[in-house]
């Protein structure tokens, strides 16, 4: 294929031969495509070592689609929907309706009908409609490539990379398709994700064998992993789901760890399957036992289940996880996984670098000093045209020399030969130039410590000295003076050739360390106070840099944070995984850091009993990413740490960060709201009416009328989702209990019991109420006292003190109204009601008045009797186990930061 700028003639023409071109392509090319040259190869997919032309990607683009994997997004509006009707519940609603349809009872099996389809009605609306709002902030974070399009090097979403294009890569990259290397400098991979191999392998052009497995594919790179170091030139074979990782992407995504929101959601409808199927099979064949009607006993066992069971569950919990996610989307903060909100308001440890969180990120070259700290115009040239003509890894530190003042350095004089880019392993960043007199110069800059490991000499004023011990212990006083005064400081070492065609990691030996470059990146504005703000939400912060431990001592103590209890990474080399995990709670700030510690101080930490937060944007900060319970990254991070990460800060600030965390905790508090509010009123209303069905010569309440309860109940659930939360749930991390939850539900289900079966007696030996009156004051009671435990349970204080959403109280108020009113409604007697005499009706509200006092004792006896525990526990030093530690709301308190 002809490469260059396509202009208007040449469009028809392309289009013209579309079709003949997708006939060709549409078989792709031969298998085992890593075994071809890559001109042959080439040849194959009509393009070149130039990249296609706009008009051709488009045309494939259309034929062979998007680069994705299959859409993992809720689907249209009619998959949502006809997914509502897979819950369980709602098939045996169904079922019974047909079964009432069959025996004659159709006007029974149209309420039930009705109501079944209101209900999926309002949880469709619910959850597609979080789906929506989650797609439109998937969209800010999507990720983008560089592509040669016209000869010309161009930045596109990934998606639209094709078969034919070629990638431009370079460290930090997550490679987006299955290709071959055309050229490479220095590329090695990360193919964890692929192989398990823990180390990066190095890629190069040229062919493999044909029965060469994915490991042994050296010419080819695949779409999922990362660049370790280097760059390269690949040419896209395979896209989307075409390539090795969507083969495996389904095995990939079952190996995500489960969250402990997501558990705790398992745990719970666990817990609500076994008390409705002990229910539904005793209440069934006790009224067949009885002699009750077949059918009427089938009704009422259902009804019972489906009022017992939070079916509106999934979608509360949908719209409150996308309503935190719009909230945290406001405050800066994009959430990837839903789940991993409740993840971010349970973590109680930070771990953090400091460049850009602590301090400004706005790094700035103080200086450039020889050997003896007297500032040099010649050290200053020689880094400059080290960052200037790098094409490797961009930094910061690059950028900070590149627009340093300087006294006008002609650089054009200088001809870039060769480089060796940046790694995690040398530290160092070496770029060959030549000058104008034909003196060939390699400039290496990196670290202190790793730039004079590879010197023999000293560039002095006076030539070149020998690097011995007393000029080791002056490069090291100095080093260590700048960096206690807070500069981070760089080595620079110089070696001159003459007339060498090419140059390599080989050639950095017998150096002459020439100066010392000097970063200033000052404490950020209000860190102590953000980190203040941190604490006393109960989240510790733990600092962990690849910077010397001088730079680290001196920014904590301008922050406020401890800065004697030290531990660098020499030191946790030497330790085993249970020396390190003993150490790292007692260690505020962990230095000299390589990047495969980080991983291991994030796991000792997590084993340790935390739930830890990473926060990082680099290449090397994708395990340690990978390995936290939260992976925070920003929305300038690389593209593995952003792809790594759990959640993507649009700006580099803990103090978006303690916003994301309020709204984290906001949204779990909320979703604890639902389940308390379910539990505590239908676990109480469904055992009485199981028992009072027992005993009664008539049944409690009808079906139909147990189904309309259920419905009218969940509607001011909706509201929820937009509750007010009171401050002191958002001092402190949050976790599931489902034990707690238990107890909840057991203590306030005893005590709507006990007003229950009052109900039952003001209604039968008071007021003397027939089947059709009882069934009616009967609903009327049960849905008022489900309202009326909804403002008791979702604030840990009296309910005057916390207010709830307008929303909230409209719809709780509003669906009360209409409880009271249904019975004097025209179309009262479909479901069975009859009006309500004046006394019956105060009778009632006398007894959801007493009601709403017990359980606010019941409610403050709980919470206390919990801290009470938790006290004594402490002053005893005995710990129970994690699960049976109480906390509001079946939230799991954790242990509080070292």
């Amino acid at each position: 294929m002809a490469t260059g700028t396509a202009d208007a003639r040449d469009q028809p023409a392309a289009m013209a031969g579309a079709e003949q071109l997708i006939s060709r392509l549409s078989g792709h090319v031969e298998h085992a495509y890593w075994s071809i040259e890559t001109g042959d190869l080439a040849g194959q997919l009509e393009t070149s070592s130039s990249g296609l032309l706009s008009v051709d990607a488009a045309i494939r683009l259309a034929k062979f689609g998007r680069n994705a994997l299959a859409s993992r997004s809720g689907g249209s509006a009619l998959t949502v929907f006809a997914r509502q009707f897979r819950s369980p519940l709602v098939l045996i609603l169904v079922f019974a309706a047909a079964v009432s349809v069959f025996v004659g009872e159709s006007h029974e099996a149209a309420i039930i009908g009705a109501i079944v389809l209101a209900s999926c009605v309002l949880s469709f609306t619910q959850e597609y409609g979080a789906s929506r709002a989650m797609e439109v902030l998937r969209q800010r974070i999507s990720r983008k490539a560089t592509v040669l399009r016209d000869s010309i090097e161009r930045t596109i979403d990934v998606e639209e990379i094709v078969p034919g294009d070629v990638v431009c890569l370079s460290a930090g990259n997550l490679i987006p398709v299955d290709g071959v290397i055309l050229e490479s400098r220095d590329f090695n991979v990360s193919e964890s994700v692929l192989t398990g191999e823990t180390f990066p392998v190095v890629k190069s052009a040229g062919r493999s064998a044909p029965e060469a497995g994915i490991a042994q594919r050296t010419n080819a790179v695949f779409t999922g992993t990362s660049v370790r170091s280097g760059t390269a030139k690949v040419l896209a074979v395979a896209t989307g789901a075409q390539t090795e990782f969507a083969s495996i992407a389904e095995a990939l995504e079952r190996r995500i760890p489960e969250t402990g929101f997501a558990r705790g959601i398992r745990m719970f409808g666990y817990l609500m399957t076994e008390i409705m199927l002990v229910i539904v099979i005793l209440v069934f064949f006790a009224n067949v036992m009885l002699e009750r009607p077949l059918i009427e006993s089938l009704l009422f066992s259902l009804a019972l289940a489906v009022g017992l069971t939070p079916e509106l569950l999934p979608a509360i919990i949908s719209v409150t996880l996308a309503k935190g996610a719009r909230m945290m989307a406001a405050s800066g903060v994009i959430v990837r996984r839903l789940d991993a909100i409740e993840n971010l308001g349970s973590m109680d440890l930070l771990c953090t670098d400091k460049t850009g969180t602590l301090t400004e990120g706005v790094i700035h070259l103080d200086g450039a000093f020889d050997v003896e700290g007297i500032a040099s115009r010649k050290v200053l040239l020689w880094a400059r045209l080290n960052a200037i003509l790098q094409t490797g890894l961009k930094n910061p530190l690059d950028e900070a020399i590149a627009s340093a003042p300087h006294d006008q350095d002609d650089l054009s004089g200088f001809t870039k030969i060769d480089e060796s880019p940046y790694d995690f392993v040398r530290k160092r960043l070496s770029v060959a130039v030549q000058d104008s007199a034909h003196e060939q110069v390699l400039i290496t800059k990196g670290a202190v410590q790793n730039v004079i490991e590879a010197c023999g000499f000293v560039q002095d004023r006076d030539g070149l000295t020998p690097l011995g011990a007393t000029e080791r212990q002056a490069i090291d006083e100095k080093f260590r003076r700048w960096s206690a005064q807070g500069y981070r400081v760089l080595g620079l070492a110089i070696r001159r050739f003459q007339n060498k065609a090419s140059f390599s990691r080989d050639d950095e030996t017998e150096m002459a360390f020439a100066g010392f470059l000097l970063f200033l990146d000052p404490p950020k504005e209000g860190v102590r106070e953000t980190l203040s703000a941190l604490a006393g939400r109960g989240i510790g912060v733990k600092v962990v840099s690849g910077d010397n431990r001088y730079v680290a001592a001196h920014l904590a103590e301008a922050i406020g944070l401890r800065s004697d209890r030290i531990m660098t990474g020499e030191d946790l080399a030497k330790m085993t995984k249970n020396g390190l995990l003993a150490s790292a709670r007692n260690i505020d700030l962990f230095v000299e850091i390589d990047p495969n510690q980080k991983e291991r101080i994030v796991e000792a930490l997590r084993r340790s009993g935390h739930v830890v937060g990473y926060l990082g944007d680099g290449i090397n900060d994708a395990p340690a990413l990978h390995e936290a319970d939260i992976g925070i990254s920003v929305d300038t991070a690389v593209d593995v740490a952003r792809e790594a990460a759990d959640i993507i800060l649009l700006k580099r600030d803990l103090g978006v960060l303690v916003r994301g965390v309020d709204d984290g905790r906001k949204t779990f508090a909320n979703t604890m709201k639902y389940i308390s509010i379910t539990t505590s009123a239908n676990f109480g209303n469904m055992i009485s009416m199981a028992a009072a069905s027992l005993y009664l010569p008539f049944l409690p309440l009808l079906a139909k009328q147990i189904l309309l309860n259920n419905f009218l109940s969940d509607i001011p659930s909706l509201a929820i989702a937009g509750d007010n939360v009171d401050a002191d749930q958002l001092r402190r991390p949050r976790h599931w209990d489902i034990h707690f939850i238990r107890r909840f539900m057991v203590s306030f289900g005893l005590v709507s019991s006990v007003f229950d079966f009052a109900t039952f007696a003001f209604l039968l030996f008071v007021a003397h109420a027939a089947a059709a009156t009882f069934q009616t004051a009967w609903f009327v009671e049960s849905v008022l006292t489900q309202l009326a435990i909804l403002f008791i349970v979702r604030t840990h204080v009296r309910p005057w003190n916390s207010r709830p959403s307008r929303l909230l109280a409209g719809l709780a108020f509003g669906v009360g109204g209409i409880a009271v009113a249904i019975p004097f409604a025209p179309f009262a007697k479909w479901f069975g009601f009859v009006p309500l005499p004046a006394p019956v009706l105060a009778g009632l509200l006398a007894i959801t008045m007493l009601y709403i006092v017990v359980s606010e004792v019941t409610k403050t006896w709980l919470f206390d009797h919990g801290r009470r525990g938790k006290r004594r526990r402490k002053t005893t030093g005995t710990h129970e186990p994690r699960a049976n530690r109480p906390g509001p709301l079946g939230e799991e308190p954790r242990r509080s930061v070292p």
